[in-house]
Formats: structure tokens, C-alpha cells, sequence
């Protein structure tokens, strides 16, 4: 496994990614509240490519003390992101499909070194 640099920390803005190429590999790389994530860019439906979608907050529902529901809403730390081709969602944390959490994506580990950034894949 090797070091691939991605670019500058300061670069970043939250919320931003990059799509970066290793050999064969394509990655996705993410930056959210302060902290980086790299996900393999092959959505488990179709192939499709994952890590190029929206990101969106989590919809939650909220239910009162007697199981009621309150309603939809966004979700103040959980994010997702989502695959264009037919919108699978996966948690932005861990990688895994936001329906069925036994399916993820590859996960990559980053590695800040003052203010650049590597992957090692």
C-alpha cells in the first residue's frame, strides 16, 4: 500500500470532494466537519459512480413518546452521499448503504501530514 498525495488540506472547503486515480482505482475523498473519508468510487448496485452525487443530510423521522410520527427531518450530524445513477445512498462516516448496513463501500485510510493530504491505497 502507498501514500497517494490528494492535494492541500486548505484547499478543501467542508463539504468538498475530490475524485482522484490510483493505477485502476478511482476514489472518492471527502472532506466533512473538519475530517477527511475515502470511499471507493464503484457503487455496489450497478457500478455506477458512487462518490459523485449529492450530499445530503440524513432523513430522519422523529416519533413522539407514544410512536406517533413528527414528521421527516434533516438530520443535524448524519450525512450521505449518493450515487447519481439510481440514488443509492451511503453514510458519509463509514461507507455503508444507509438501507443495509452489511453493504459498503471500500474504504480508504487518509493521512494528514501538516497540510497535505495522502490516501493509501
Amino acid at each position: 500500500m502507498a501514500e497517494q498525495f490528494v492535494g492541500k488540506s486548505s484547499e478543501f472547503k467542508d463539504g468538498e470532494r475530490q475524485i482522484i486515480q490510483i493505477g485502476k482505482r478511482e476514489i472518492g475523498v471527502f472532506r466533512h466537519e473538519g475530517e477527511f473519508y475515502a470511499y471507493s468510487n464503484i457503487c455496489l448496485h450497478q457500478g455506477g459512480p458512487a462518490c459523485e452525487g449529492l450530499t445530503i443530510a440524513n432523513v430522519e423521522e422523529r416519533l413522539r413518546p407514544d410512536k406517533t410520527s413528527m414528521g421527516l427531518f434533516f438530520s443535524d450530524k448524519d450525512m450521505n452521499f449518493v450515487c447519481p445513477w439510481h440514488g443509492y445512498e451511503y453514510d458519509m462516516k463509514t461507507g455503508e448503504h444507509i438501507s443495509d448496513r452489511s453493504q459498503k463501500l471500500r474504504k480508504y485510510q487518509v493521512l494528514t501530514k501538516g497540510d497535505d493530504v495522502y490516501v493509501v491505497a
